[in-house]
């Protein structure tokens, strides 16, 4: 399924359907009068996170949504139906921005959450709504109000545990790919990933066994925030991550430059992004001599200030320890986030 994070639609709910204007009239009854029914409601545009979805591909053709219009109301007291409402289903992190694409309208992070972007028109009275003792024969009918219209702009951002960074070619869709059942592009150059790729890591066995989602995100390089590459548009994903993994290429020259480099486009970027936990790793150990790998993690570890695990994603060597290390800190936040949402209700 190809990837897409960003669409504009066109969306409207239904008008209300019309009153009629009838009047009873029926062989051997004495007395007649109004009787046209109300006209319907028209159909909302309903907005549903939905789970099994993370890309929004279905909203690449299909831009316009209508609600269906309220059924007119008919003679003998017969009320219109309502019209169909139009619900569009989107993925957990969907936002929904105005057409000015910077007014946030929706933020849907919740599985099951439905939201009313559009409602539908009301219908229109009969004339038999302005039967009164004085207006006996009443010949009014309302039409029905009009729906509400709008363009919005969808923009998804990726809920998941662990976001992970770093420059092109540092190794993340390898560490993906061997750690869980995700399976991206991994080629011997550069920005071979072009969009955030999704997967579900393992760690333990049995009945031990606890799982966390992890976030491939597209490399950065320096001049991001300015929109050399690949540009800042996939760093919103990592938003929505509740920590980091920075994998560092452990064969290139200068690993602290490469650190310091994601981290000033981390920084620049905003959003708290350079705020979030963060784990480092050096990557690619398996092509080092022990010597080199020894002077470039304490180089690391020295500009970082963290503890740097040293691992082989092709390997698998060192990498155990840290998906554990890993799968602590994301139950730290969410036993964090879990106790600050109580305090908060």
């Amino acid at each position: 399924m190809k990837f897409l994070d960003q669409a504009k639609i066109y969306v409207r709910s239904g008008n209300g359907g019309a009153g009629s204007a009838s009047f009873r009239r029926e062989k051997f009854i004495e007395y007649g009068g109004p009787d046209g029914g109300d006209g319907g409601r028209g159909g909302d545009v309903v907005l549903e996170c939905v789970d099994g979805l993370n890309t929004l591909i279905d909203y690449r053709y299909a831009q316009h949504f209508k609600g269906e219009t309220g059924h007119h109301g008919m003679g003998a007291q017969r009320t219109g139906g309502a019209g169909k409402d139009v619900v569009l289903r989107l993925p957990r992190g969907t936002q929904v921005f105005a057409e000015d694409n910077e007014t946030l309208l929706v933020d849907l992070t919740e599985i099951g959450q439905r939201v009313v972007l559009c409602k539908g028109g009301d219908g229109g009275y009969g004339n038999l709504h302005y039967k009164s003792s004085t207006n006996r024969a009443p010949r009014r009918a309302d039409k029905g109000w009009p729906g509400e219209e709008r363009s919005v702009w969808l923009r998804l951002k990726l809920i998941a545990d662990i976001g992970l960074v770093g420059l092109p070619n540092a190794g993340k869709s390898t560490f993906l790919s061997s750690n869980s059942n995700a399976r991206p592009k991994i080629a011997d150059y550069p920005f071979t990933t072009l969009h955030p790729g999704l997967g579900v890591v393992k760690v333990g066995s049995g009945s031990d066994a606890r799982e966390f989602v992890m976030a491939d995100i597209p490399g950065l390089i320096e001049g991001a925030h300015e929109g050399a590459g690949l540009g800042t548009r996939f760093l919103g994903h990592v938003e929505r991550c509740r920590a980091l993994l920075h994998l560092v290429d452990g064969t290139q020259d200068d690993v602290a430059e490469a650190y310091r480099t994601v981290r000033a486009e981390l920084r620049a970027y905003g959003g708290n992004l350079a705020r979030k936990k963060e784990l480092v790793a050096l990557n690619k150990t398996d092509a080092m001599t022990l010597e080199d790998i020894e002077a470039k993690r304490a180089k690391l570890a020295k500009v970082s200030r963290k503890t740097v695990h040293v691992i082989s994603a092709v390997a698998g060597h060192g990498v155990q320890p840290l998906l554990h290390e890993l799968m602590k800190l994301v139950e730290k936040q969410r036993d964090t986030g879990a106790h600050s949402g109580k305090e908060a209700a």
